[in-house]
């Protein structure tokens, strides 16, 4: 499933086909994907100018001006793409450079301008749905939700209090998004690399010091991860359709039996097993 890196690239590479354009014509191909699709969702979408796109943690959504927001989830195999858009704005016409339909394009979104959004998804497991704009944040998706782990809000002091007391593994706190937002299986893995510290060390029993590292670790390695396009392991693409590239620079993640990276550390990449999600770590330098 794509992490924070990958959804914020797409984010990135859809802004400018789609923001302060109109839709001009929506093609719901589908009733649903993971879950149905709301009703009249091609009336509600076609002539609606996205204002704004922006992310929460693995979500995009795109502000319309008729006060709703499209929201959208990759799921598993998800993609998002643009063609067209460098071609010239024809009122009418949307077929500039634009591949061919493919079976599992499911949402088609001609833009004002010319450009054209396809989102494809061979699993079904991604989701599209309209909610209030003013009122986003209260969606049952996306209301108990951590703090970016980009912004301001997420600190040490911030990361400390919601580990206080607990007892479970660094590794799967990680994980639980009310703890941080967009952090998947791939960033924990080599942030914790980084930081130095073993994932299967309690949560709670991580002094200050450590902390300050491993938050600095998170933002380092997302920042990284975007920069580069993000990870393509099976699915993933790029809004361009490229792939991304951040996964020739992995330290740990997939790397099992491989020599750990670290200068002058001797280990080898272990591979375990944590809440049904393979684990990448080098045991000699994290603690």
């Amino acid at each position: 499933m794509p992490e924070l890196p990958e959804v914020e690239t797409v984010r990135r590479g859809l802004a400018p086909a789609m923001e302060g354009r109109r839709i001009t014509r929506a093609d719901i191909r589908r009733e649903g994907l993971r879950w149905p699709f709301p009703p009249g969702l091609s009336a509600r979408l076609t002539g609606a100018r996205v204002e704004r796109l922006r992310r929460r943690s693995k979500y995009i959504l795109a502000d319309l001006d008729n006060g709703e927001s499209l929201l959208i989830h990759l799921g598993m195999s998800g993609r998002m793409t643009v063609s067209g858009l460098a071609a010239p704005f024809v009122p009418g016409q949307f077929h500039h450079d634009h591949p061919p339909a493919e079976k599992h394009d499911h949402v088609v979104l001609d833009m004002e301008g010319g450009a054209r959004i396809t989102f494809n998804d061979p699993r079904r497991f991604g989701a599209l749905d309209l909610i209030g704009t003013a009122t986003a944040e209260h969606h049952p998706l996306l209301a108990r939700i951590g703090p970016e782990p980009l912004g301001n809000l997420f600190s040490t002091a911030q990361l400390a209090h919601s580990l206080k007391g607990r007892k479970g593994p660094i590794k799967t706190l990680l994980l639980d998004q009310r703890i941080v937002a967009g952090l998947g299986n791939i960033y924990v893995c080599e942030a914790l690399n980084r930081a130095g510290i073993h994932p299967e060390r309690a949560g709670g029993r991580i002094g200050t010091v450590r902390l300050d590292r491993l938050v600095l670790e998170i933002r380092d390695v997302l920042s990284q991860a975007i920069e580069a396009g993000g990870s393509s392991l099976r699915d993933y693409r790029q809004a361009s359709g490229e792939l991304g590239y951040f996964q020739h620079n992995f330290r740990v993640y997939d790397r099992e039996s491989a020599p750990c990276p670290t200068p002058d550390c001797t280990g080898v990449i272990r591979r375990i097993v944590q809440g049904g999600r393979s684990t990448y770590y080098c045991p000699r330098c994290q603690r």
